[in-house]
């Protein structure tokens, strides 16, 4: 990024939903280590450059500690000869405030309070972009986050640059969506794409060019692999969102006011997009450890896959004298063999076993050897997949909303704080569709995957998730939007029968957004689904075969 072209800042997204707890363990570990060490090893070879070129860097790799990731980055300077201004930026961390949240907070999802929650590693406020323009605009040469939104990485520096106010809502919002849209990386630039047969070469970092009024340019450098199309830029678009409004601390962006245009080869122009004022609150991201758990997966291979099943289980909970000592289980048949198999891996289904419980004992070496102890004695060919091994920590993540905190900025000696910007109350959720497909008649219907016509992007949102479907004309948009209705959604994807879905029409992307919740449990870490973050759910809904109208295909 910095030597392939011009850029005037540098800026990386380092904080997943657990990566805070993560890092709470390591800091526990090594004190004042709880930060994104990968940031050291990514600029080891460009910070002397970018000093010299005057490219701001900006990140939210200091995690837990930005003054310690600031002090190892001094250091890294002063070996290379140089001096840096770097501000820190933090008032993210509520941990010293645990004991008024503990009763105060509520989880956004099934109200329980924070005092319900496992032990607590860490609690951390989403913060806004205000603070980073404030360092910027102090000299900062480098700007060090904690918890931050991921869109305020992009619409800090870009308030800074262009001397927004902290009202100026379409253009903050505008830059929201490029930040959104960046975040991710080469998701941007054709990686993790629908039409992945369109895209050549490994996907170079995308570059957000920001205009004064808020609209961007997304692109990357010249000689990079990868595409920047409509359709990439809409799935990005499309990732990880609930209500096309989107809430950041800085403003609300209604994504579905976005304008997308292939301005050039490799180049669109995002624009149009809308601002409103952002909630007081913001968003809390809590994590706990809730226990520890562990997992074997037997093989079972040939005929009489549910009775094999069924017998290793009975061997199992017998030699650990019952699976109710446990405080929960998870039990799951992958059927993945296959009648006549072609070859010895195709006759292969898969059971998976996990056990859940406080006491790591109880769910470590004991119930894996327990596993391994079935093999000479239970149904015929049985393997494992993996070894005995020991307990895990489970790690629980549980959002929540606080009032909108001060952002604190310290350079050097000195510190101040940044207020947030004038919010509103929580919108109200919009009303979404529910009812069964409203189609024509049409005889020139054919049996097809929907992948064929539609892209899908999806991903989690906590223990909720979501999967955004797009179109590539209008035509086809249409027909989408009057068959891929909830009822449809919860006939094609068995699993959210029982949940409730949300849908929201985006005409401006063609495109159609679910969000699924409660789809993963308690979420990402505490999931014992095969796919925990819910990556591979759009692909899932894409290989469905429907009815599909035969031109639409061929157009």
């Amino acid at each position: 990024m910095v030597t392939g072209g011009p850029i005037d800042v540098l800026t990386g997204d380092y904080l997943a939903e657990l990566t805070m707890a993560i890092l709470a363990r390591k800091e526990m570990k090594h004190p004042g280590a709880g930060f994104a060490g990968q940031f050291l090893e990514h600029i080891e070879g460009v910070l002397g450059r970018c000093l010299d070129d005057d490219i701001k860097i900006v990140v939210n790799a200091g995690g837990l500690n930005p003054q310690a990731l600031a002090g190892a980055v001094t250091e890294a300077a002063a070996i290379i000869g140089r001096s840096v201004r770097i501000a820190t930026i933090t008032g993210d961390d509520l941990m010293d405030r645990m004991e008024e949240l503990r009763t105060e907070l509520r989880h956004t999802v099934t109200g329980k309070t924070f005092a319900e929650l496992g032990t607590p590693l860490t609690a951390n406020a989403y913060l806004g972009g205000w603070g980073i323009a404030a360092a910027l605009g102090s000299g900062a040469d480098i700007v060090i986050t904690g918890r931050v939104s991921d869109a305020s990485l992009v619409v800090g520096p870009a308030a800074w640059h262009h001397g927004w106010a902290k009202d100026d809502w379409d253009a903050l919002a505008g830059a929201v969506a490029a930040g959104h849209i960046i975040e991710c990386g080469a998701q941007a630039t054709g990686g993790n794409y629908a039409f992945f047969q369109e895209v050549s070469g490994i996907p170079g970092f995308p570059i957000a060019e920001v205009a004064r009024d808020g609209s961007a340019v997304i692109t990357k450098h010249p000689g990079t692999g990868g595409l920047v199309s409509v359709g990439t830029v809409t799935a990005q678009l499309l990732y990880e969102i609930g209500d096309p409004d989107y809430l950041n601390p800085d403003v609300i962006a209604r994504l579905d006011t976005a304008t997308l245009e292939q301005e050039a080869q490799d180049r669109v122009r995002v624009s149009g997009v809308r601002g409103k004022a952002p909630p007081t609150t913001t968003k809390v991201a809590a994590t706990a450890l809730a226990g520890y758990r562990n997992s074997m997966t037997f093989l079972i291979g040939g005929l009489d896959v549910e009775a094999k099943a069924e017998m290793a289980l009975t061997g199992l909970w017998a030699t650990l004298g019952g699976s109710d000592q446990f405080a929960a289980t998870d039990i799951r048949l992958i059927r993945s063999d296959h009648a006549n198999p072609p070859s010895h891996a195709a006759s292969f289904a898969y059971l998976k076993v996990t056990v859940v419980d406080p006491d790591p004992a109880k769910v470590g070496r004991r119930f894996s050897n327990a596993v391994v102890e079935q093999v000479l004695s239970s149904y015929p060919g049985l393997t494992l997949s993996t070894p005995p091994g020991d307990a895990s920590p489970m790690l629980e993540y549980w959002p929540s909303l606080v009032a909108q905190p001060a952002a604190v900025v310290t350079m050097g000696d000195e510190s101040f704080e940044v207020a947030p910007p004038p919010g509103q109350p929580l919108p109200a959720a919009t009303e979404t569709r529910q009812d069964a497909p409203e189609l024509p008649d049409d005889p020139d219907l054919v049996e097809a995957p929907l992948g064929r016509l539609l892209g899908a992007r999806s991903g989690d949102k906590g223990g909720d998730a979501n999967v955004g479907v797009w179109a590539r004309n209008q035509e086809a948009y249409e027909w989408m939007r009057r068959y891929l209705t909830v009822v449809t959604l919860r006939d094609l994807i068995p699993e959210a029968r029982d949940l409730q879905v949300e849908r929201y029409e985006m005409p401006n992307l063609l495109a159609v957004n679910f969000v699924l919740r409660g789809y993963l449990g308690d979420g990402v870490a505490s999931s014992n689904q095969l796919d925990p973050q819910a990556k591979g759910l759009g692909e899932y809904l894409r290989a469905k075969i429907v009815p599909i109208p035969e031109h639409l295909l061929a157009s």
